[in-house]
Protein backbone atom coordinates (compact mmCIF):
# COMPACT_ATOMS: atom_id res chain seq x y z
CA UNK A 1 0.00 0.00 0.00
CA UNK A 2 1.42 3.27 -0.89
CA UNK A 3 0.92 6.01 1.26
CA UNK A 4 -0.62 8.90 -0.11
CA UNK A 5 0.10 12.62 0.31
CA UNK A 6 -2.51 15.31 -1.35
CA UNK A 7 -0.66 18.55 -1.90
CA UNK A 8 -2.81 22.10 -2.04
CA UNK A 9 -1.74 25.24 -2.97
CA UNK A 10 -4.22 28.26 -1.58
CA UNK A 11 -4.72 31.91 -2.12
CA UNK A 12 -8.43 33.45 -0.57
CA UNK A 13 -10.35 30.13 -0.86
CA UNK A 14 -12.57 30.32 1.73
CA UNK A 15 -15.75 29.25 -0.36
CA UNK A 16 -13.48 25.48 -1.88
CA UNK A 17 -10.86 24.61 0.69
CA UNK A 18 -13.44 22.70 2.32
CA UNK A 19 -15.00 20.86 -0.59
CA UNK A 20 -11.72 20.09 -1.71
CA UNK A 21 -10.26 18.27 1.25
CA UNK A 22 -13.34 16.34 2.46
CA UNK A 23 -13.34 15.13 -1.24
CA UNK A 24 -9.94 13.43 -0.37
CA UNK A 25 -10.31 12.64 3.27
CA UNK A 26 -10.66 8.59 2.47
CA UNK A 27 -7.59 7.92 0.54
CA UNK A 28 -5.07 10.81 1.89
CA UNK A 29 -3.06 10.09 4.76
CA UNK A 30 -1.95 13.55 4.49
CA UNK A 31 -2.73 16.32 3.45
CA UNK A 32 -0.76 19.41 2.78
CA UNK A 33 -1.78 22.85 1.96
CA UNK A 34 1.00 25.62 1.08
CA UNK A 35 -1.21 28.90 1.68
CA UNK A 36 0.44 32.36 0.09
CA UNK A 37 -0.93 34.36 3.24
CA UNK A 38 -4.67 34.35 2.64
CA UNK A 39 -6.56 37.00 3.98
CA UNK A 40 -9.84 35.14 4.54
CA UNK A 41 -10.24 32.29 6.60
CA UNK A 42 -8.62 29.35 4.11
CA UNK A 43 -5.89 28.73 6.76
CA UNK A 44 -8.15 28.28 9.72
CA UNK A 45 -10.99 26.27 7.23
CA UNK A 46 -8.04 23.96 5.84
CA UNK A 47 -6.75 23.28 9.26
CA UNK A 48 -9.97 22.55 10.81
CA UNK A 49 -10.61 19.94 8.10
CA UNK A 50 -7.04 18.26 9.17
CA UNK A 51 -4.75 19.74 7.36
CA UNK A 52 -0.91 20.43 7.62
CA UNK A 53 -0.66 24.47 6.35
CA UNK A 54 2.42 26.05 5.48
CA UNK A 55 2.45 29.76 4.10
CA UNK A 56 4.85 31.61 2.13
CA UNK A 57 4.94 33.90 -0.43
CA UNK A 58 3.41 33.43 -3.88
CA UNK A 59 6.72 32.54 -6.47
CA UNK A 60 4.36 32.06 -9.30
CA UNK A 61 1.83 28.96 -10.11
CA UNK A 62 4.78 26.30 -11.21
CA UNK A 63 7.24 27.51 -8.10
CA UNK A 64 4.32 27.23 -5.75
CA UNK A 65 4.05 23.85 -6.75
CA UNK A 66 6.81 22.10 -6.87
CA UNK A 67 7.90 23.85 -3.54
CA UNK A 68 4.69 22.43 -2.30
CA UNK A 69 5.10 19.03 -3.46
CA UNK A 70 8.35 19.05 -1.46
CA UNK A 71 6.77 19.85 1.76
CA UNK A 72 5.13 16.05 1.75
CA UNK A 73 6.41 13.29 3.81
CA UNK A 74 5.36 10.96 1.23
CA UNK A 75 6.53 10.48 -2.68
CA UNK A 76 3.19 9.28 -3.52
CA UNK A 77 1.18 12.79 -4.48
CA UNK A 78 -1.89 13.88 -5.13
CA UNK A 79 -1.78 17.58 -6.60
CA UNK A 80 -5.05 19.66 -6.41
CA UNK A 81 -6.12 23.40 -7.25
CA UNK A 82 -7.99 24.09 -4.27
CA UNK A 83 -11.43 24.94 -6.44
CA UNK A 84 -11.36 20.73 -7.37
CA UNK A 85 -12.39 18.21 -6.06
CA UNK A 86 -12.83 14.21 -7.00
CA UNK A 87 -15.76 12.68 -7.83
CA UNK A 88 -16.69 9.18 -5.90
CA UNK A 89 -15.38 6.78 -8.66
CA UNK A 90 -12.19 8.84 -8.97
CA UNK A 91 -11.91 8.45 -5.58
CA UNK A 92 -12.27 4.64 -5.85
CA UNK A 93 -9.99 4.78 -8.83
CA UNK A 94 -7.25 6.08 -6.43
CA UNK A 95 -7.89 3.78 -3.48
CA UNK A 96 -6.93 0.80 -6.22
CA UNK A 97 -3.61 2.91 -7.34
CA UNK A 98 -2.89 3.09 -4.04
CA UNK A 99 -2.46 -0.89 -3.94
CA UNK A 100 -0.48 -0.90 -7.37
CA UNK A 101 2.84 -1.08 -7.42
CA UNK A 102 3.85 -0.88 -11.33
CA UNK A 103 2.76 2.45 -12.25
CA UNK A 104 4.62 5.92 -11.37
CA UNK A 105 1.96 8.08 -13.00
CA UNK A 106 -1.77 8.47 -13.27
CA UNK A 107 -4.28 10.98 -15.73
CA UNK A 108 -7.54 11.18 -14.75
CA UNK A 109 -10.50 13.25 -16.94
CA UNK A 110 -11.22 17.15 -15.41
CA UNK A 111 -14.67 18.30 -15.57
CA UNK A 112 -15.07 22.11 -14.96
CA UNK A 113 -18.53 23.34 -13.88
CA UNK A 114 -19.61 27.09 -15.23
CA UNK A 115 -22.29 28.61 -13.76
CA UNK A 116 -23.95 25.90 -11.89
CA UNK A 117 -23.50 23.29 -15.09
CA UNK A 118 -20.58 21.04 -15.75
CA UNK A 119 -19.39 20.67 -19.43
CA UNK A 120 -19.13 17.67 -20.56
CA UNK A 121 -17.77 18.26 -24.61
CA UNK A 122 -16.15 20.71 -26.62
CA UNK A 123 -12.84 21.59 -25.57
CA UNK A 124 -13.24 21.69 -21.70
CA UNK A 125 -13.70 17.93 -21.66
CA UNK A 126 -11.95 15.56 -21.27
CA UNK A 127 -9.49 17.46 -20.27
CA UNK A 128 -6.88 14.89 -18.70
CA UNK A 129 -4.59 15.80 -16.35
CA UNK A 130 -1.43 13.85 -14.96
CA UNK A 131 -2.23 14.99 -10.88
CA UNK A 132 -1.25 11.05 -9.12
CA UNK A 133 2.67 10.49 -9.69
CA UNK A 134 5.85 10.00 -8.00
CA UNK A 135 7.51 12.97 -7.34
CA UNK A 136 11.04 11.20 -7.54
CA UNK A 137 9.80 11.31 -10.76
CA UNK A 138 7.72 14.38 -11.83
CA UNK A 139 7.98 18.10 -11.38
CA UNK A 140 6.06 21.07 -12.53
CA UNK A 141 6.78 22.51 -15.98
CA UNK A 142 5.74 24.14 -19.19
CA UNK A 143 4.74 27.80 -19.95
CA UNK A 144 2.67 29.76 -17.95
CA UNK A 145 0.14 30.00 -17.21
CA UNK A 146 -0.21 26.43 -18.26
CA UNK A 147 1.00 24.35 -15.99
CA UNK A 148 1.96 20.55 -16.65
CA UNK A 149 3.73 17.67 -15.31
CA UNK A 150 6.68 16.39 -16.45
CA UNK A 151 8.11 12.98 -16.46
CA UNK A 152 11.38 12.54 -16.26
CA UNK A 153 12.48 9.78 -17.19
CA UNK A 154 9.82 9.13 -19.12
CA UNK A 155 7.57 6.55 -16.92
CA UNK A 156 4.42 4.49 -17.58
CA UNK A 157 1.13 6.34 -17.19
CA UNK A 158 -2.15 5.19 -16.56
CA UNK A 159 -5.92 6.46 -17.01
CA UNK A 160 -8.35 6.44 -14.08
CA UNK A 161 -11.75 6.46 -14.15
CA UNK A 162 -13.79 9.30 -12.73
CA UNK A 163 -13.21 12.81 -12.55
CA UNK A 164 -11.53 16.04 -11.08
CA UNK A 165 -14.82 18.16 -10.25
CA UNK A 166 -13.30 21.62 -11.41
CA UNK A 167 -15.38 24.49 -9.92
CA UNK A 168 -14.06 27.47 -11.28
CA UNK A 169 -16.73 30.56 -13.11
CA UNK A 170 -19.71 30.75 -10.93
CA UNK A 171 -20.59 33.74 -13.06
CA UNK A 172 -20.20 34.48 -16.93
CA UNK A 173 -18.14 37.61 -15.52
CA UNK A 174 -15.06 35.19 -14.07
CA UNK A 175 -13.95 33.46 -17.63
CA UNK A 176 -14.07 37.21 -19.30
CA UNK A 177 -11.64 38.31 -16.17
CA UNK A 178 -10.38 35.01 -16.99
CA UNK A 179 -9.20 35.78 -20.49
CA UNK A 180 -8.24 38.97 -20.33
CA UNK A 181 -5.83 38.35 -17.64
CA UNK A 182 -4.36 34.54 -18.55
CA UNK A 183 -4.46 35.91 -22.37
CA UNK A 184 -1.73 38.35 -21.05
CA UNK A 185 0.36 36.52 -19.24
CA UNK A 186 0.42 33.64 -22.27
CA UNK A 187 1.22 36.61 -24.63
CA UNK A 188 4.04 37.92 -22.40
CA UNK A 189 5.45 33.97 -21.58
CA UNK A 190 5.04 33.17 -25.70
CA UNK A 191 7.47 36.48 -26.21
CA UNK A 192 9.63 36.00 -23.45
CA UNK A 193 10.24 32.59 -25.24
CA UNK A 194 10.68 34.23 -28.61
CA UNK A 195 7.35 33.03 -29.83
CA UNK A 196 5.98 35.14 -33.07
CA UNK A 197 2.38 35.74 -33.99
CA UNK A 198 1.23 37.07 -37.69
CA UNK A 199 -1.94 38.42 -39.15
CA UNK A 200 -2.50 34.58 -40.20
CA UNK A 201 -2.62 33.33 -36.52
CA UNK A 202 -4.59 36.66 -34.97
CA UNK A 203 -7.48 35.83 -37.63
CA UNK A 204 -7.38 32.02 -38.46
CA UNK A 205 -6.42 30.20 -34.51
CA UNK A 206 -9.59 32.07 -33.12
CA UNK A 207 -11.74 30.88 -35.92
CA UNK A 208 -10.06 27.17 -35.48
CA UNK A 209 -10.70 27.18 -31.89
CA UNK A 210 -14.08 28.20 -32.51
CA UNK A 211 -15.00 25.53 -34.87
CA UNK A 212 -12.90 22.94 -33.41
CA UNK A 213 -14.55 23.50 -29.89
CA UNK A 214 -18.00 24.09 -30.93
CA UNK A 215 -18.58 21.26 -33.87
CA UNK A 216 -15.95 18.87 -34.23
CA UNK A 217 -15.29 18.11 -30.41
CA UNK A 218 -19.25 18.81 -29.97
CA UNK A 219 -19.62 21.57 -27.88
CA UNK A 220 -22.64 22.73 -29.06
CA UNK A 221 -24.43 19.29 -27.07
CA UNK A 222 -23.69 21.86 -23.60
CA UNK A 223 -26.43 24.09 -25.08
CA UNK A 224 -26.53 28.07 -24.41
CA UNK A 225 -23.66 27.12 -21.97
CA UNK A 226 -21.66 25.54 -24.81
CA UNK A 227 -21.58 28.01 -27.22
CA UNK A 228 -20.94 30.98 -24.64
CA UNK A 229 -17.74 28.92 -23.95
CA UNK A 230 -16.92 28.46 -27.61
CA UNK A 231 -17.10 32.02 -28.26
CA UNK A 232 -14.84 33.15 -25.28
CA UNK A 233 -12.35 30.49 -26.11
CA UNK A 234 -12.27 31.88 -29.30
CA UNK A 235 -11.89 35.75 -28.00
CA UNK A 236 -9.15 34.72 -25.62
CA UNK A 237 -7.07 32.80 -28.29
CA UNK A 238 -7.53 36.39 -30.50
CA UNK A 239 -6.59 38.49 -27.14
CA UNK A 240 -3.35 36.21 -26.84
CA UNK A 241 -2.18 37.09 -29.93
CA UNK A 242 -3.05 40.07 -30.70
CA UNK A 243 -1.04 41.36 -27.22
CA UNK A 244 1.89 38.89 -28.57
CA UNK A 245 1.70 41.54 -32.02
CA UNK A 246 1.61 44.51 -29.86
CA UNK A 247 4.66 43.33 -27.90
CA UNK A 248 6.55 42.76 -31.61
CA UNK A 249 5.37 45.82 -32.78
CA UNK A 250 6.77 47.53 -29.15
CA UNK A 251 9.79 45.92 -29.75
CA UNK A 252 11.18 46.52 -25.84
CA UNK A 253 14.52 46.26 -24.83
CA UNK A 254 13.88 43.18 -23.55
CA UNK A 255 10.33 40.55 -22.39
CA UNK A 256 7.75 42.38 -20.08
CA UNK A 257 7.82 40.17 -17.01
CA UNK A 258 5.59 37.20 -16.14
CA UNK A 259 4.04 38.34 -13.32
CA UNK A 260 1.22 35.94 -11.74
CA UNK A 261 -0.60 36.84 -8.44
CA UNK A 262 -1.80 34.32 -6.29
CA UNK A 263 -5.64 35.37 -7.20
CA UNK A 264 -4.43 34.97 -11.16
CA UNK A 265 -2.79 31.90 -10.71
CA UNK A 266 -6.34 30.65 -9.04
CA UNK A 267 -8.31 31.38 -11.92
CA UNK A 268 -6.65 28.25 -13.62
CA UNK A 269 -7.06 28.09 -17.75
CA UNK A 270 -9.00 24.83 -19.27
CA UNK A 271 -7.69 22.77 -22.44
CA UNK A 272 -8.43 24.29 -25.61
CA UNK A 273 -7.84 27.43 -26.08
CA UNK A 274 -5.43 27.01 -29.04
Amino acid sequence: MKALSVVIITFNEEANIGRCISSVNTIADEVIVLDSWSTDQTVAIARSYGATVYQEKFRGYIGQKNFAMQLATNDFILSLDADEALDETLVQSIAIAKRSGDVFAYKMNRCTNYCGRFIHHGLWYPDPKIRLFDRRMARWGGLNPHDKIILDPPVPTRKLKGNILHYSFTTPDDLVWQNNRLSSISAASLYASGKKSNWFKILLRPAWAFFNGYILRRGFLDGADGFAIAVNTSYQVFLKYSKLYRLQQAKPKKAPPVIITPAVAEKKSVAGEG
